[in-house]
């Protein structure tokens, strides 16, 4: 179901895509636009993964670099039926992750610095699962193209509102053109959220069974809500529109952003998650078997 509203979803982003370009220069502003989402999207299938780790200065892990990281990655994807994805580190105090990549085989799991020195074992365990969920279910390509899409509205509507657009051919007049710009950006971001929302609720499940352990990722979700509440991201910070592809929604500047948050409730997440172990009790931190 989910993923037969994504789809719904994102045709009707490309269709305000297309409106808004319609407004801009009419017909032939209708073209361009649509020339321009199909380029977005093909930079975006080749290139997100490349610019969104050097957006945010992540490094290469390995074997040597950080044994512990790339075993449990290696491990956990052994159990998910997915070839290894490349491992990044980003040195960041708030802990976070995120995925990358146009599919299964071109894919990379990114952590930061503060995750690795705020939870255990089986909470780590827990967020590469449900970032190895992502690429299971391909929402790092859905995720970026969504994301560069509803960017490119935004920006469309900006540059019609300024401009005026197409005033002699539009039915709408001046003043009901001017709220549809405004109405294009609100909507092109609704639509981003529900989409994100969406994914996290499945890439939690998805993360759950991989590693087999719910209470794992339950118990970090609520470890990272409550440093991300404290701690500072100033690449996300820098650039928001990427906060939908962490874990945990890194920005907290509280007020409107959190109306319009990209995530779901932390605590409907790990109640979820306590819900698929069969308790409703606190997370156990126990051994892997």
């Amino acid at each position: 179901m989910n993923a037969v509203r994504t789809c719904i979803l994102m045709v009707f982003l490309t269709g305000l895509f297309l409106v808004v370009g319609f407004l801009i220069g009419g017909s032939p502003g209708m073209l361009i636009a649509f020339l321009f989402a199909a380029a977005t999207n093909l930079w975006a299938y080749w290139n997100s993964d490349k610019a969104l780790l050097s957006m945010y200065g992540a490094r290469p892990a390995d074997e040597q670099s950080a044994p512990q990281l790339f075993n449990l990655v290696r491990q956990l994807s052994g159990r998910a039926g997915l070839p290894m994805p490349k491992v990044y580190i980003v040195e960041n105090e708030q802990p976070n992750a995120f995925a990358t990549g146009r599919n299964q085989e071109h894919a990379a799991v990114c952590v930061t610095s503060g995750l690795l020195s705020r939870v255990n074992d089986e909470e780590l365990a827990g967020v590469l699962a449900h970032e190895l969920g992502h690429i299971k279910h391909r929402d790092t390509l859905t995720m970026t193209i969504v994301a560069t899409v509803a960017g490119a509205v935004s920006m469309l509507a900006n540059f019609a509102f300024f401009l005026g657009g197409d005033r002699r051919n539009n039915p709408l007049g001046l003043v009901g053109m001017l709220l549809m710009m405004l109405f294009a950006s609100l909507a092109a971001m609704l639509v981003q959220m529900a989409i994100s929302r969406s994914r996290e609720f499945d890439a939690d499940e998805a993360g759950a069974e991989i590693s087999g352990r719910p209470l794992w990722l339950a118990s970090a979700l609520e470890e990272i809500e409550h440093a991300a509440r404290r701690i500072d991201n100033a690449g996300a910070e820098e650039h928001p529109a990427t906060a939908h592809m962490f874990i945990i929604n890194p920005l907290h500047a509280g007020g409107l952003s959190t109306l319009f948050s990209s995530h779901p409730s932390t605590a409907e997440r790990v109640a979820r998650l306590r819900a698929m172990a069969g308790t409703t009790g606190t997370s156990k931190r126990g051994p892997w078997g």
